[in-house]
């Protein structure tokens, strides 16, 4: 049912002045609400009740006034007169009530203001009183980047100095929306503290955040829950703070998950419970990973390149990264190893960082060697040089890093 122009004022007079000045400065803060960004941001305005309310009746109260003058034509002089006195007041009274209305930089307490009469949205002020109106600077009603939101954003301003990289999080349209809406002192300051508890340092902090910036959408307790079920299973304070540094979405999964991959690797892998601790411990990742690069580099090491189980075992707790390593690498590693340079399995068991080498510096060394009739890598013979050696020492078979220069030039 329409209003009746009469009602409007008294509607009005519930507005009290700091839901007057609140809409004032939202309105010109903010775009239209619910604006969708380009880039997929959105800044929306947190407008109250009576802001909303105070809109919407200035614009039910003007086409009252309207309908309520289109009628008066027709009416009765005293009905006229009657629908009149709902409408504006005169330029005189408005006057009178505009020199009544205080500075808003005045200091007036609370009390102070809900005492003051009640303000229309058509009322007049002086152009002293409009110059004393301040707004903050509007948020960007569409952008690509997280950067124009920096100066409108302390939470923002405050993951820039812990050093956080916004270019790298902003490429995600979720976690800029994410980060735009979390208050600092609610939403991030005790994910700061839990992580400064577990061990991290404030110079990792930005690195850790820029990768997993999710952790501020986890419950505290959720984490806390994980680190202790960690703690249950006798991984030191240090070796905790260690994986979630080199994996920092360890503590984004699940009690369930963590448990079941530990189970996995100690049942798949044949091995104790700390040599199983001290290999997630060496690489995280293998908690927080894709399986299937596993599986298949099992498969891979049993089945295409003939080693036991035990010595797969003795490998991959020595080098880890052999159980996530590329499959192609891994066979034409073994390849020229075995068949071109005539290395057997059980050395290969005993120097398995060659895997872990990059192919064309295996090969060039090689060929140094066999160019100085030096490549022998049998420990049985005189002159013998080892993979670890060949891999991992400038100097191989006491040549100068300069011959080995010159000779890389003639290949």
């Amino acid at each position: 049912m329409a209003l009746l122009a009469q009602q409007i004022p008294r509607w009005f007079s519930s507005i009290n002045l700091r839901s007057f000045i609140n809409a004032t400065r939202f309105t010109k803060r903010f775009p239209r609400p619910g604006k969708t960004l380009l880039n997929g941001f959105c800044a929306l305005p947190q407008l109250s009740s009576d802001n909303y309310f105070l809109q919407w009746g200035y614009k039910t109260y003007r086409t009252s006034s309207l309908w309520n003058s289109s009628q008066s034509t027709n009416s009765s002089g005293q009905e006229s007169n009657s629908a009149q006195s709902t409408l504006l007041p005169a330029v005189s009274e408005q006057t009178e009530k505009t020199q009544k209305i205080p500075s808003f930089d005045s200091e007036l307490s609370l009390e102070e203001l809900d005492d003051l009469p009640a303000l229309s949205p058509l009322q007049l002020i002086s152009e002293e009183e409009a110059i004393q109106i301040t707004a903050d600077p509007p948020l960007p009603p569409a952008s690509f980047t997280l950067q124009d939101y920096v100066d409108h954003s302390e939470t923002l301003q405050k993951l820039v100095l812990l050093g956080v990289d916004l270019s790298k999080i902003e490429k995600h349209p979720d976690a800029a929306n994410l980060l735009l809406r979390l208050d600092f002192e609610k939403d991030i300051k005790q994910i700061l503290l839990f992580l400064k508890d577990l061990g991290l340092e404030d110079n990792q902090l930005g690195t850790f955040l820029t990768k997993n910036y999710a952790i501020f959408s986890e419950d505290l307790e959720n984490l806390k829950i994980r680190v202790a079920y960690l703690q249950s299973k006798n991984f030191s304070k240090a070796e905790i703070a260690q994986m979630v540094r080199n994996a920092p979405f360890l503590l984004s999964f699940s009690v369930e998950r963590l448990d079941n991959r530990l189970g996995f690797f100690q049942k798949e892998l044949e091995l104790s419970v700390k040599k199983t601790r001290d290999l997630v411990v060496r690489l995280p990742r293998l908690l927080t990973g894709s399986l299937e690069p596993v599986k298949e580099n099992m498969k891979v090491y049993r089945l295409e390149l003939g080693f036991k189980r035990n010595e797969i075992q003795h490998m991959i707790t020595k080098i880890p990264k052999m159980l996530t390593a590329n499959k192609r690498k891994l066979t034409e590693t073994f390849d020229y190893v075995h068949n071109v340079m005539n290395i057997p399995h059980h050395i290969i068991v005993k120097f398995p960082q060659v895997f872990n080498t990059k192919l064309l510096k295996v090969k060039e060394r090689h060929l140094f060697l066999a160019y100085l009739g030096r490549a022998q890598y049998d420990p049985a013979k005189p002159n013998y040089i080892s993979l670890d050696k060949l891999v991992s020492i400038p100097d191989i078979a006491n040549a100068s890093v300069q011959d080995f220069e010159k000779f890389l030039k003639t290949l």
